[in-house]
């Protein structure tokens, strides 16, 4: 066997030869060359620059727990930029994120206040204070009602017991079927003249002993406020259901409470007669509209062309997001009054509005707590939600002696309308907004407006970003990109910086990611971009090189892939420092990340450009580290991402036809002198005996051509290449027969 041929200070230029002899797969049981990955030193960091000697073997020695640390962060940062790019295109150019967005004062619409102005009665003896319905209310309610699911049931019962709790979301039309139910069930009892339906203006007086109706065959109205207090006091009415319903059948009445889940929790009581309660089942809003605009008629001609134009201006979709029936009575009115329904339509699904709206009406722990783990982990499963959930409401309310009674699924369709658990059959329900920007504007309006929750709320997220499912981490770490849209300035001097400092890579993973979101935004991207620059070109401190390291990461992201020419800028910077080798690794990793995002052709390019000179300059050998190291990283699959490559064969490999030039130019550099030419031949064996061997018959012919474009270029490749082959073809510890075959092929061109 010939002696190796030695290193060479030049590699540049081309011959013409013949093209490349084919040469035939070898059996893919080929043994593994150099291990791979980032090892760790086992020292603590030290302030001060690293050597090359200690920066070059971090890159070459690789353990098991680094790989998977590193793996994992890949995975999460893919999860992250597919949900940032969903966040980013249902804005469809809507601004969020400014806190102009909430100045405007906003009244909440909904509860028991229609018919114009009331007054009450006087008190009738052992009655209560009462408010006949006007005619023109009891029209509104009854002429044009659609009756939910349920009705002819919750009507039986209402006449045989003369008492019914109807349960409802506020807006869900719980008082005109209350109204339809007493007119009908007054009807069929035979009141005389049909009887009247009165108000009840005070709810508790029923609960007073010895109560009465205070006018006979007539029908009441109770209305029950929202929320736990207004229910508190009908934890007695199981108790007093006997002699409440006793005085009703005496006086030829009927009564029905309606209110929210609060009231259907506290009539469950141990009375000796349980009270009827009755859950109002979703009324279709959309047949709503057409009943109110219609009539119970309408030509089909009529009714096609209405749904058309509901279709077409954004009806259908607003009520499928607020499906409340008062939303559609309001939008059948602008339609009958000939405004524009588009526009009212548009303004009705205005994710400030809504979220604003709720926020005034909801102040308790329980309900902001689920709605802001919902904005953070939205799409995730319910018990994720609930107990993410349960950990901020602990974190924002007093302490508690005992695990409290928490129970967010029964409350979705109250207070948390807005929310909805989508099931597709297979696995468990899911938990997501009817309003896709939803989620952006809640975590915005919360950070800027809850200004006592702000800490408790930060709290939280960092600990969401411990959390062991990789997909929850993922999401806190989007969320805390989301905050720094409200307030660049302030998110990086908050918790920005110190995450991305951090001596936990799963932390600054997450400082990489929420940069990658707010850098996602127009208005917010030269801020991001700026600091990256600030962060690479940083002292040779341990906390500087991680702020380096995470500028580098970031650049690799989703940020990356849209502004290539920036990310590679950044990497150089963090690159650049002369004596000090020890961004060399985070470096290294964000050339990987680029790669993934699809963007091969710049970062090649970058190498080609800083490796120029070759020679032994410190910017020549880390480039040429850098390409060697993403040249060793394995293709990992990471869901729908921006390239298909070969599971576990490196992109660079099996992406040689699109970038065989760039590649064949760098190989070529990195064989050509040491230290560089020991990393380079055993990253080439790897391409030989592991990668070539997954990749199947079209990597080993790509292989075979890089490694003709290889030989030549001017200088002694050719022979080197040939030494090498034959040498690993004949290795008596563990020969290659896709070496012997690629030699074979090689020895043949001239």
């Amino acid at each position: 066997m010939s002696e190796e041929p030695t290193a060479e200070s030049s590699s540049g230029g081309t011959s013409d030869r013949s093209d490349p002899a084919p040469v035939t797969p070898a059996p893919s049981d080929a043994p593994k060359g150099a291990s791979e990955g980032e090892a760790r030193s086992g020292q603590a960091e030290q302030d001060g620059p690293v050597s090359e000697s200690d920066a070059l073997r971090s890159l070459t020695e690789g353990s098991a727990s680094d790989d998977a640390e590193r793996s994992e962060a890949l995975k999460a940062g893919a999860i992250a930029d597919l949900i940032t790019q969903r966040l980013n295109a249902d804005a469809s150019g809507t601004r969020i994120g400014t806190l102009a967005l909430f100045n405007d004062t906003v009244s909440f619409g909904g509860g028991f206040h229609s018919g114009g102005e009331r007054h009450g009665r006087p008190a009738h003896p052992g009655g209560g204070s009462v408010l006949p319905l006007g005619g023109a209310e009891l029209v509104d309610h009854t002429e044009l009602f659609v009756p939910p699911e349920g009705y002819d049931s919750a009507l039986g019962v209402l006449c045989e017991r003369r008492l019914l709790v109807l349960t409802g979301p506020s807006g869900s039309g719980r008082e005109a079927a209350a109204v339809n139910l007493l007119a009908e069930a007054l009807v069929l009892g035979g009141a005389d003249g049909g009887g009247t339906c009165h108000r009840l203006l005070d709810p508790a007086s029923v609960l007073v002993p010895d109560w009465e109706p205070p006018v006979r065959d007539s029908g009441y109205l109770v209305a029950v406020e929202d929320g736990v207090a207004g229910a508190r006091d009908f934890d007695a009415l199981p108790r007093r259901l006997p002699a409440v319903v006793a005085a009703l059948r005496a006086h030829g009445c009927h009564l029905v409470l309606t209110g929210g889940q609060d009231l259907a929790v506290a009539v469950r009581g141990d009375g000796a007669e349980s009270v009827a309660v009755h859950a109002l089942a979703p009324v279709d809003p959309v047949a709503v509209l057409e009943r109110r605009v219609l009539g119970h008629g309408g030509a089909p001609e009529a009714r096609t062309e209405l749904r058309a134009m509901l279709e077409s201006g954004g009806v259908v979709a607003a009520l499928r997001e607020m499906p409340a029936a008062r939303h559609a009575a309001r939008l059948a009115a602008d339609i009958s009054a000939g405004r524009d329904v588009a526009a009212a339509a548009a303004a009705l699904r205005d994710p400030s509005d809504q979220v604003r709206t709720w926020f005034d009406r909801h102040r308790n722990p329980e309900a902001v707590a689920f709605a802001l783990a919902a904005a953070v982990l939205e799409d995730s499963g319910y018990l994720t939600v609930s107990e993410a959930a349960v950990k901020l409401r602990a974190a924002l309310a007093l302490p508690e002696a005992s695990p409290p009674d928490v129970r967010f699924r029964d409350r979705l369709g109250d207070e948390q309308q807005w929310i909805r658990l989508d099931s597709d059959g297979f696995g468990p329900p899911r938990v997501r907004f009817r309003n896709a920007m939803l989620g952006q504007v809640v975590l915005i309006y919360a950070w800027t407006g809850l200004d006592g929750w702000r800490e408790p709320l930060l709290t939280w997220l960092r600990r969401l970003l411990d959390h062991s499912d990789l997909e929850v981490r993922a999401r806190a770490a989007v969320a805390a990109g989301i905050l720094a849209w409200a307030d660049h300035h302030y998110a990086v001097h908050r918790f920005l910086t110190t995450w991305a400092a951090s001596d936990s890579w799963q932390l600054r993973q997450a400082a990489a990611t929420a940069l990658g979101v707010a850098g996602s935004r127009d208005d917010s991207a030269e801020a991001v971009w700026e600091l990256l620059h600030g962060w690479a070109r940083g002292g040779s401190s341990v906390r500087q090189r991680r702020l380096a390291g995470t500028a580098a990461n970031t650049a690799g992201g989703l940020l990356g892939r849209e502004a290539p020419e920036r990310a590679v800028a950044v990497l150089h910077d963090a690159l650049d420092r002369d004596g000090d080798w020890g961004t060399l690794p985070s470096v290294a990793w964000g050339g990987v990340h680029l790669v993934h995002q699809g963007r091969a052709r710049e970062l090649l390019d970058a190498y080609l450009d800083w490796s120029e000179p070759q020679d032994l300059s410190p910017m020549v050998v880390k480039a040429l580290s850098a390409f060697l190291f993403a040249a060793g990283r394995p293709y990992e699959p990471t869901g729908d991402g921006p390239v298909d490559g070969v599971p576990g064969v490196p992109l660079l490999l099996s992406g040689l036809p699109d970038h065989e030039d760039a590649i064949a130019e760098l190989w070529a550099r990195a064989l050509a002198r040491r230290p560089m030419q020991d990393t380079a031949l055993l990253a080439l064996r790897d391409w030989i005996d592991v990668y070539a061997a997954r990749g199947g018959r079209r990597t080993l012919e790509a292989l075979n051509r890089l490694l003709w474009d290889i030989s030549r270029k001017r200088g002694s490749h050719r022979e080197r290449l040939l030494w090498w082959l034959d040498t690993w073809a004949r290795d008596r510890e563990a020969p290659s027969p896709n070496a012997a075959l690629l030699h074979a092929a090689l020895a043949r061109t001239t």
